[in-house]
């Protein structure tokens, strides 16, 4: 691969991953990869992966890891991510970090930043119950995300601090308005050395 921007963006459910993803895509000129979203195109075209990753998504809970995987790994190999890429909602396990050093190692690069947004569990819980509402999401209602919630501190949290040993986590508040936040991580960008 060659050299270019290669960015994880991690953090609960609702705390504007999606959001900063598309301003950060845009800003590096680098696509955006979100599991979420590959997951629901493959819902609404009821393909195979589609009908299997529904099943958990309602229930709160994680694809597993298998499926992921190989969505991942195929989409990283595509043309456009050669020059870069952002990663938005994988990894979420130790066994995806895994997956994940193997495919960068192969291809003989690595993560240059984790951008870490933080956000209040009840502040997460409004948000999505508005997304809900705006995007008819199932995924979305009180109980569904207070789950996802406590998924993600199970499972995904633990990231944080095989990231940070690595000393590549920034963590950024990710409550306020999307330039604000979109600010804040430039800065934290730009003092690593990192610029578009």
């Amino acid at each position: 691969m060659a050299e270019g921007t290669r960015i994880l963006l991690i953090g609960p459910p609702g705390a504007g991953k999606g959001t900063q993803a598309l301003e950060l895509s845009s800003a590096f000129s680098i696509p955006a990869i979100s599991t979420g979203d590959i997951f629901r195109e493959n819902v609404r075209n009821a393909t195979p992966l589609g009908l299997q990753a529904k099943s958990f998504m309602d229930a709160g809970n994680n694809v597993p890891d298998s499926l992921t995987n190989d969505l991942i790994t195929d989409r990283l190999a595509s043309p456009d991510c050669v020059g870069g890429f952002l990663l938005d909602g994988y990894p979420r396990t130790t066994d995806q970090v895994r997956h994940l050093d193997d495919f960068l190692a192969d291809h003989h690069t690595k993560l240059d930043v984790v951008v870490q947004l933080v956000a209040e569990p009840d502040i997460v819980v409004e948000r999505l119950r508005k997304r809900a509402v705006d995007q008819g999401r199932t995924d979305d209602d009180e109980a569904v995300v207070r789950h996802r919630l406590d998924v993600y501190a199970e499972q995904t949290a633990p990231l944080i601090d095989v990231y940070s040993a690595r000393g590549l986590v920034a963590a950024i508040d990710g409550i306020g308005d999307i330039s604000e936040v979109t600010q804040r991580i430039t800065d934290a960008l730009h003092a690593r050395g990192i610029t578009p």
